[in-house]
């Protein structure tokens, strides 16, 4: 949201994106942008003024996990074991983005170059020293990037987004690709 918008306009922006996280997190990336601008009590025209494609919504709900997802990197970067602080770090991830619906297509990147999503690119930016370090300790095999890992990890939360119980099976399917990817030492 651009700092120099009216106040009406920053009330509006506001009221959307409270009405938009409420949405998501029952209906997931579908959630009705018409239906938020009915219970917002503004036009669809204001939402999409406000966030002009479904992926600027959806990134704008998902920016406080994704902070937090960035913090919680800078935590484990430099602790202990490198393989075990990448693996943490990607097991928040997964939770998260079970526990978010909607993080998993924020980050998802569906043709857009990874610096045109702020999602995916916070993300890469924050698990980049946690990753180079697992390859620099003989944990990760030297291709692998953290774009190849958030990919594999919203492939798991989307395919998983409709069992009945989604963590448990999102854990176990990211627990598989990991032992695939980086078995124990």
């Amino acid at each position: 949201m651009a700092d120099g918008q009216r106040a009406d306009a920053r009330r509006n922006y506001s009221r959307i994106l409270a009405v938009a996280e409420r949405e998501v997190a029952v209906h997931g990336a579908g959630a009705s942008l018409e239906q938020i601008a009915r219970t917002a009590g503004v036009g669809s025209a204001t939402v999409r003024r406000h966030f002009p494609t479904r992926r600027a919504l959806l990134e704008a709900v998902s920016r406080e996990r994704v902070e937090a997802l960035r913090v919680r990197a800078e935590e484990l970067t430099g602790r202990g074991d490198s393989r075990a602080a990448l693996l943490e770090w990607l097991g928040d991830v997964v939770v998260y983005s079970v526990a978010a619906r909607g993080l998993a297509a924020a980050l998802a990147y569906e043709g857009t170059p990874v610096h045109e999503n702020s999602c995916s690119a916070t993300l890469e930016a924050a698990a980049a020293p946690l990753l180079r370090r697992a390859v620099q300790d003989g944990a990760f095999a030297a291709d692998v990037t953290v774009g190849d890992l958030i990919t594999l990890i919203v492939g798991i939360v989307l395919a998983t987004e409709h069992h009945p119980d989604p963590a448990v099976r999102a854990d176990r399917l990211f627990r598989m690709a990991v032992a695939g990817l980086s078995p124990p030492g």
